[in-house]
């Protein structure tokens, strides 16, 4: 599983013209899952996201997680994270799990994001076309592999 994590003053999402996810200061974690990802990576992968420290604490050092402030997370998937450039100008998603392997998984990430915050996230819909709207707060951006431990 690869992640980019943003951490946000606010984040959204929007399918059909209808706001189906909003959070106010939180993370919104864009996910990309491959064929042999597995409840090991989902496990280690949402322990790292809701305990990274990318939060200021009141020194304005970034010390804090999201347990520690109390924010929000969003959650939305992208196939496009596992995009090869290698050849050509068109992107490659071969790499990517189909649907009937990555809905499985997804879903599975989501809950054991819930159980490791302590609360509900939002998502958006896998598959859909979705209009995300962010402010990045930083801005920071953080990309992690859950095959590389990275």
């Amino acid at each position: 599983m690869k992640v980019v994590i943003q951490r946000v003053k606010h984040a959204s999402v929007t399918i059909n013209n209808e706001v189906v996810a909003k959070i106010n200061q939180g993370l919104l974690v864009l996910l990309g899952i491959i064929d042999d990802d597995a409840q090991e990576d989902i496990n280690w992968l949402s322990n790292k996201i809701v305990n990274l420290r990318v939060f200021n604490d009141d020194n304005g050092v970034m010390n804090n997680s999201i347990l520690n402030n109390n924010g929000d997370i969003i959650v939305v998937s992208q196939f496009t994270l596992h995009a090869s450039t290698k050849k050509g100008n068109r992107p490659s998603y071969i790499k990517a799990a189909k649907p009937d392997v990555a809905i499985p998984l997804y879903e599975a990430f989501v809950k054991q994001m819930e159980t490791d915050l302590g609360k509900s996230i939002q998502t958006g819909e896998f598959g859909a076309d979705m209009k995300v709207d962010l402010l990045n707060d930083g801005p920071v951006t953080i990309i992690i592999d859950s095959k590389n431990k990275e």
